[in-house]
């Protein structure tokens, strides 16, 4: 490993180190990381800051030798951890985990370690030049968009296939008229996840760390390039505007038909009530 293996790595915050000595990789050829979505958000101002490493985003120790990345768009990268530790982690974090998010969906990266390394992917294999509180939180938002738009378009290919007896009801194929209701709930339920995508987790934009240090641009553009980051997220924006455009389609082929109704009451109501006139009228 690199000089600084038995001292301090500091990070582009002053207030923030992190000790390389809790994170004894120099040994290891590979470590694993691994991001999991647990929540819609991390709560992290009520976090115990003992054993913070680095902020922006958070680094925390995690087990023997190990430390994670706690993202407040509720994604957790850990490194070096093993499969007990994660628990551990979790079972901490929980109060912390704002409406917790059950899904088995994760991305996992192999990091090795080479001074003077250039940094690439290399078939399953991450290089960095040493483990930095930099490039650590490069890799880990880098997982974390990933497996964010994981979850989402999971989710989105869900609702596409809800949505499909709309589509084929505007064809007059289907007699079954959607709910109003139901077709509300869609709305939202874009909305949020457009509003997530790219008002908290902000996919499209760099991580804080680059913009603090431009020579680690490189190393974030190979992992968005890797990911597919941006071409996902565009593919995710034209499936959004589609869902949405079905919807609200749906929504004013009901209100129309639900015109035409009130229209055809109303001139119901004028033709009884003509009626009633015109026997009025005959009777006396």
């Amino acid at each position: 490993m690199t000089s600084t293996d038995n001292s301090l790595t500091k990070t582009t915050d002053s207030q923030t180190l992190i000790p390389t000595a809790h994170l004894d990789w120099a040994s290891k050829e590979t470590i694993l990381a691994r991001a999991s979505i647990v929540g819609e958000r991390l709560s992290l101002k009520t976090l115990d800051r003992t054993a913070l490493l680095a902020t922006n985003p958070l680094i925390i120790r995690a087990g023997a030798t190990g430390c994670a990345v706690l993202l407040r768009y509720g994604v957790i990268i850990t490194f070096d951890l093993s499969a007990d530790e994660e628990n551990a982690l979790l079972d901490m974090l929980r109060p912390h985990i704002v409406e917790p998010i059950e899904s088995t969906l994760s991305e996992e990266l192999s990091i090795a370690f080479r001074p003077q390394a250039k940094e690439r992917l290399e078939g399953n294999v991450l290089w960095l030049q040493d483990y930095s509180a930099e490039r650590l939180q490069i890799v880990a938002e880098a997982l974390g968009k990933s497996v964010v738009l994981n979850y989402y378009e999971v989710e989105i290919a869900d609702i596409f296939q809800s949505i499909k007896p709309f589509t084929i009801g505007t064809q007059g194929k289907n007699r079954r008229s959607p709910k109003e209701e139901d077709l509300l709930n869609y709305i939202g339920g874009t909305l949020l996840i457009q509003q997530k995508m790219f008002g908290i987790v902000e996919v499209g934009e760099k991580p804080d760390p680059v913009w603090d240090d431009p020579t680690l641009d490189r190393l974030y553009l190979r992992l968005e390039d890797e990911y597919e980051l941006r071409e996902r997220l565009v593919i995710l924006e034209k499936k959004l505007e589609l869902i949405s455009r079905t919807v609200e389609t749906s929504l004013n082929l009901l209100q129309r038909n639900s015109s035409h109704r009130v229209e055809w009451y109303i001139t119901i109501l004028i033709v009884i009530e003509i009626a009633l006139v015109i026997y009025e009228l005959w009777t006396r």
